[in-house]
């Protein structure tokens, strides 16, 4: 009968956990650095001017848009508007923007939700 001691038994059950990788520290997650430096810095000032310009630039469109559909009132109402057509055209696409715009509002307001609702 063979009996196992108990290092032999601490041998054979660290061999058997060698595919178990100790834990590393992670350092830097892509450009932004765990230690608050400028780095980090610049990149939320990017991000937050890219955030920023996405949101002018839809609102500028609605602006457009709307000023489109105004002008076209106005040339159909005072009979300068040659295909009547281009006035309800005008009208769905001035629709279409707000309505990325409210959507585009909507996911805003529910990703702050979910940020604030998390722990940290």
């Amino acid at each position: 009968m063979y009996i196992e001691t108990s290092s032999q038994k601490g041998n054979r059950f660290m061999e058997g956990a060698s595919f178990i990788i100790p834990m590393q520290p992670w350092g830097t997650i892509g450009n932004l650095n765990m230690n608050g430096s400028q780095e980090t810095e610049a990149v939320v000032n990017e991000e937050a001017s890219l955030f920023k310009n996405i949101f002018r630039n839809a609102l500028n469109e609605v602006k457009e848009t709307q000023a489109d559909v105004e002008y076209k009132q106005y040339l159909l109402s005072t009979g300068q508007l040659d295909d009547a057509h281009t006035l309800p055209i005008a009208e769905a696409k001035a629709s279409l923007t707000v309505d990325v715009l409210i959507a585009l509002r909507n996911k805003t307001v529910e990703s702050y939700n979910e940020l604030i609702k998390m722990s940290v």
